[in-house]
């Protein structure tokens, strides 16, 4: 069961190669994330206070900028994995978290202020939000790795993040101050980018130019996956009393969700822009409210009930054996011929 329910979520939530792409392919916008279009471009369009770069992390629109601002500037780094930037395997970040704001699950759970809501401030990120929550780490915290590698050149200012109205103590706004918290997290995701950056420079490419794109493709996969996975342990425990705002059934797709990312991340999933909008239509379109119970919930299709079982069903089979089906499945995964194994396995049950 547990091995049928891992090659279930594999192949419904992610391919593991990247999608074949041509030079005439380009996306539509309706591919982007909510708001991409009105987000900030780059650090310097958020506005400047007492010389430090403000960004108000509990907006919606603002984080979608930090976002933007880490997909233009790593542009540079997958050029050669799709055009417009569309291979850039940063892009499961900003769609996941616009996925989570297009079903609402940014906006306050507890009913108790108007945040997230369109009677009230719809762009509002409330820190009772679980998923707003665990996504700061996986917004501000790569892009204060970003800036401390020097992804953003020479800054003129230094970067504050506004805190939230509760929790406070959950969170770092600084680069600085989340060295001193969380430093292996904080090193996760500035190797990330400093690596990657060493893959792209000249004498690296000089050295060994025939087997440049693959070991840059996989090494960055690699990197990035191990800093999604830490970032998730970090933020875990953190927020769980924020899964009492829930009803039954969304807080368990939650911790199904965190779950899997183990098993997905072992695999060093391509994360990219067409292959992440394909797979990303399989997850639930709202919050999951009371008597929701897949595979039988009326107003979701066949896949997204199929996708709520099978992830269900791999964070039960994981308990069960104390989580030693994650530990296989990451010696499985620990060689680049496994990983090629596991995703030709994974194509084949694809066109099937």
């Amino acid at each position: 069961l547990g091995i049928q329910a891992l090659l279930i979520v594999t192949i419904t939530l992610s391919p593991v190669t990247a999608a074949s792409w041509s030079e005439n392919d380009v996306p539509g916008e309706d591919e982007y994330p909510p708001l991409w279009d009105l987000a900030h471009e780059n650090l310097l369009d958020f506005p400047v206070k007492d010389n430090k770069i403000v960004i108000d992390a509990w907006n919606y629109q603002e984080r979608l900028g930090v976002y933007k601002s880490l997909l233009n500037s790593s542009a540079k780094y997958f050029s050669a994995f799709g055009p417009q930037n569309t291979g850039n395997i940063l892009w499961g970040l900003p769609l996941q978290h616009g996925w989570q704001f297009h079903t609402g699950r940014l906006a306050d759970p507890s009913g108790e202020t108007s945040c997230g809501y369109e009677d009230g401030d719809l762009l509002c990120q409330s820190v009772r939000s679980w998923w707003s929550c665990m996504n700061y780490y996986l917004s501000v915290i790569p892009f204060l790795g970003a800036v401390e590698a020097g992804l953003f050149g020479q800054l003129p200012f230094e970067v504050e993040i506004l805190p939230p109205e509760e929790q406070k103590d959950d969170f770092c706004y600084s680069v600085a101050d989340c060295w001193s918290r969380m430093p292996k997290l904080m090193d996760d995701w500035k190797a990330f980018f400093e690596v990657n950056n060493y893959l792209l420079s000249t004498e690296h490419k000089a050295a060994s130019p025939a087997t440049f794109s693959s070991l840059k493709l996989d090494d960055a996969l690699g990197l990035m996956w191990k800093a999604h996975v830490t970032s998730i342990f970090y933020a875990l425990p953190r927020f769980q009393d924020s899964l009492k705002y829930l009803s039954d059934p969304e807080a368990n797709f939650a911790e199904n969700w965190a779950n899997a990312v183990d098993f997905l991340g072992a695999t060093y999933f391509h994360t990219d822009l067409p292959t992440v909008n394909k797979f990303q239509a399989f997850l639930p379109p709202r919050i999951l409210v009371e008597g929701d119970v897949p595979p039988s919930i009326s107003d979701f299709s066949p896949q997204q009930n199929e996708v709520l079982v099978s992830m269900e069903a791999l964070h039960k089979a994981n308990k069960l054996t104390g989580g030693l089906l994650l530990k296989l499945w990451q010696k499985a995964m620990s060689t680049e011929a496994g990983r090629k194994i596991g995703r030709k396995l994974i194509e084949s049950l694809i066109s099937s």
